[in-house]
């Protein structure tokens, strides 16, 4: 009886061993495969053509390529050519639809400093969730709805690029003293991250 309890301790211990080595590598071989195939992409597109090759050639080139369109932006000249192009994509039906909003969510994700930042927990189907207050209401709807209402973003569980607006009271709303990182790790990990207390 003593051996088999102790084969079943063993066999319990060796299994936990092999979960928190699951745990310690998932994360580390997942994070190796993205830069590892973003290697190999910007090599195969870029690193091919050029006069001097060594590992990472591609990758450096497209760091510095778009680190000197950021510093051309800002002239005159350089400015008056990007307005021409977004005016011609502009008149592109389907393509101005694509440009413009990964524009516009592009721009509010790199230079806002408080989007993603304000957490705050809201009523949605009997429920509660977690969401993230966005800077404003459009006008349109504002029109319709009060000034009373404001925009949460909603993100899917171990799905950032999908959620849903809602658009709730003030007075529904309830702050969340939450750093960006801590919610948007709760909701990545479906609250994996958070530890029980039992």
């Amino acid at each position: 009886m003593k051996e088999i309890e102790k084969k079943k301790t063993l066999a319990g211990k060796i299994s936990e061993d092999f979960i928190d080595g699951l745990i310690v590598m998932i994360p580390v071989a997942i994070t190796a495969f993205v830069v590892i195939t973003l290697l190999e992409f910007t090599e195969h597109t870029i690193g091919d053509y050029l006069p001097m090759k060594f590992p990472g050639a591609g990758l450096v080139t497209i760091i510095i390529s778009i680190w000197l369109i950021g510093l051309l932006s800002g002239h005159r000249i350089s400015k008056k050519f990007i307005e021409f192009g977004e005016w011609f994509l502009d008149k592109i039906p389907v393509v101005k639809f694509i440009y413009g909003s990964v524009k516009k969510f592009s721009t509010a994700l790199l230079e806002s400093d408080s989007m993603f930042q304000k957490i705050v927990l809201v009523p949605y189907q009997q429920s509660m969730v977690l969401g993230f207050l966005m800077h404003g209401v459009p006008e349109k709807i504002r029109e319709k709805l009060g000034d009373e209402y404001v925009c949460v973003f909603v993100p899917w569980s171990m799905n950032m690029t999908a959620g849903i607006n809602l658009f709730v009271k003030k007075s529904e709303i309830v702050p969340v003293d939450m750093s960006s990182e801590e919610a948007l790790q709760f909701v990545l990990t479906a609250g994996a991250t958070v530890k029980s207390k039992d």
